[in-house]
């Protein structure tokens, strides 16, 4: 056990970046807590998790999620933060713990910043909604608007009207058959000596999302000009951003408390609005019939992995950063549970309110579950806003609902774009923490990010929000970055010796069951699912759009830029350092650690040299950053 006062200055401790500057921390033990479930909750367990969990046979995708969960997700999870907290730095000094990975900093950096700018466009599209929803008839329940087409159909019965008002004869035997496909319904009318007649229309709701909002082009290349409407309801993101992070953690922590929270709230609202409605039951029972035959299939496995990297926010470096802000002695493994479990609930919770809504829809429309379940965008902007107009009063649950995605989004936005401004500040001089520099820093990034975020909100935007959104935060970057992490601080750095740095820094020592996921179970875990991923890969399409190669090469710097990051970054500080091959290796893996983060038998011992050595460590006195 470690005393009570070797824990006060091993806080105090590594706390002072500079003569004057002091790197500052949460303001309490419940800012952290809330602040990783506002990040770690997001769309993902909104829009992806009832999907997947539909897709891979209903309650039987549990199986292979919590496995994924317990033996991956879970542990990531705590070697993240527990190195943040450790190492007091963001995900890109952490790894001076071992500097030659120190790539791996980078490349999460790298992930988290791809992802900055693109997952913030869906608050845009958030708020244009929100702001459609004042109004007391829907703008996308009806057609008759300036955007919708000829085409525009609000109900099957008159696609089916005007067809037989076209043939001549009607007589006796008429067969009408309608097939469902993406909201969208393709009828075909067959009369006997008729000449068929096809009809394919749109609905409202897909017309208002493509012409209106996103005012889609054609293709990829035909990236037009910008919708201004969306310009503005992305500024007005960045702006709700910059005002929530520019004052640092202290501030941002109690923000949490309402941008995390306040969408349970309006969860349980759409819950019990959703289950009350006709046919909820029958959302719920294609949400949760299990299908075990589906466990032999690999891509149920492989989406379990990629969800678990995506909704626990595994490999993007935000976490570090979180756990940075961490006093060097709080108890991160409890905090850690807390966040597990409220993560995983919500993923189930949010399916029981979305699908039983779904399954109200699809009583309405007389179809399956299945004809309109969906994922992403098309759920959030085509699925949800058509089964709201089917609702009594459908501009109030429009506005619960937007506002529910808005904040979901928000905080998770807010929180990744403050752990990679984190990184960053500790990468550069200490002086843009004095005064007024950071909040211009933070202003300058801001401003940078929404420049580079207009190309998401011109015509051929949603192509290249597909691009990002497949490729540069793809399943196969992510489980490579979570590959080594493991790897590394199990296998270089040393399982034991991290474990013995958690004990140092909590007091106690958690379930060694995780020192053996890092080692062991985990890597394994992870490089399976990444092999197969990789060997079932697809290119990405848009509905009936396929990329060009062109695309696809964009798609592909995307996903490789991390990915290089490590052997590039390797090879570089390998090329820096002095000696021999293997000198400059074995100088390279050991750890760059302050004098609060050593573990000495005495006090004093920290004053020497030799025992450091001994014990494999590298003491940096002065290291500011």
């Amino acid at each position: 056990m470690v005393s009570k006062q070797e824990q006060a200055k091993a806080e105090e401790a590594g706390q002072e970046l500079a003569p004057g500057i002091t790197r500052e921390t949460w303001g309490n033990r419940m800012d952290f807590v809330i602040s990783c479930i506002g990040y770690a909750v997001g769309l993902g367990n909104i829009w992806r998790f009832p999907y997947l969990c539909y897709k891979n046979g209903g309650g039987a995708f549990l199986i292979p999620y919590l496995l994924c969960l317990l033996f991956a997700g879970i542990p990531l999870f705590f070697l993240e933060v527990a190195l943040g907290q450790f190492m007091s730095r963001g995900c890109i000094k952490s790894w001076q713990i071992c500097p030659l990975f120190q790539g791996v900093g980078y490349a999460t950096a790298l992930i988290c910043l791809w992802c900055n700018l693109y997952y913030i466009v869906v608050l845009a599209w958030s708020l244009f909604y929100f702001f459609c929803s004042f109004t007391t008839n829907l703008p996308w329940a009806h057609c008759g608007n300036y955007w919708n087409t000829d085409t525009c159909t609000e109900d099957f019965k008159s696609v089916l009207t005007g067809a037989v008002k076209n043939c001549t004869d009607m007589l006796n035997s008429t067969s009408i058959t309608y097939d469902l496909t993406d909201n969208d319904t393709i009828v075909e009318v067959q009369l006997n000596n008729c000449t068929n007649i096809s009809y394919v229309p749109t609905s409202p709701v897909t017309e208002f999302w493509e012409r209106r909002v996103l005012q889609i082009s054609d293709s990829l290349e035909e990236t037009g000009i910008v919708v201004w409407p969306l310009a503005l309801t992305l500024l007005l993101g960045w702006v709700l951003v910059y005002f929530i992070i520019f004052k640092g953690v202290r501030t941002s922590g109690k923000i949490a408390y309402f941008t995390a929270l306040f969408p349970y709230v309006v969860l349980t609202i759409l819950l019990i609005r959703g289950v009350t409605l006709p046919g909820a039951s029958k959302g719920l029972i294609y949400y949760l019939k299990p299908d075990l035959s589906r466990l032999t299939d690999g891509r149920v496995w492989i989406d379990a992995g990629s969800q678990i990297c995506y909704s626990y926010a595994i490999g993007f470096g935000t976490l570090v950063a979180l756990g940075s802000y961490n006093k060097f002695n709080q108890d991160c493994f409890k905090d850690m549970l807390a966040v597990v479990f409220a993560n995983s609930f919500t993923s189930f919770y949010g399916g029981l309110a979305i699908f039983s809504v779904l399954g109200f829809m699809a009583t309405q429309q007389g179809v399956e579950v299945g004809d309109v379940a969906d994922k992403g965008p098309g759920l959030v902007f085509i699925a949800y806003p058509t089964a709201v107009t089917m609702m009594p009063i459908s501009p109030l649950w429009a506005c619960v609902f937007f506002t529910m995605i808005l904040f979901v989004g928000l905080d998770s936005q807010f929180v990744a774009v403050e752990g990679w401004i984190t990184a960053v500040l500790d990468f550069l001089p200490p002086v843009l923490r004095r005064g007024h520099n950071r909040e211009l820093f933070t202003l300058a990034v801001c401003v940078v990010s929404y420049l580079f975020g207009l190309v998401f909100v011109t015509n051929g935007g949603m192509y290249v929000f597909q691009l990002f959104d497949y490729y540069s935060a793809s399943g196969a970057a992510l489980f490579f970055m979570a590959f080594f992490e493991s790897f590394v601080i199990a296998w270089i750095y040393g399982g034991d010796r991290f474990y013995d740095d958690i004990t140092f820094m909590i007091g106690y020592t958690p379930w060694r069951f995780f020192k053996w996921c890092w080692m062991y179970v985990t890597p394994l875990i992870v490089m399976a699912i990444w092999i197969f991923s990789c060997i079932t890969y697809t290119p990405l399409t848009y509905g009936n759009y396929e990329y060009s190669a062109f695309g696809q090469t964009i798609g592909w710097f995307l996903a490789l830029s991390s990915v290089f990051c490590v052997p590039t970054t390797m090879i570089y500080l390998i090329a820096k350092e002095k000696g021999s091959f293997r000198q400059r290796i074995t100088q390279l893996i050991q750890p760059r650690l302050q004098p609060h983060q050593l573990r000495p038998k005495t006090m004093e011992d920290a004053n020497g040299d030799h025992w450091m050595k001994d014990k494999g460590y590298e003491m940096t006195p002065g290291e500011k950053v």
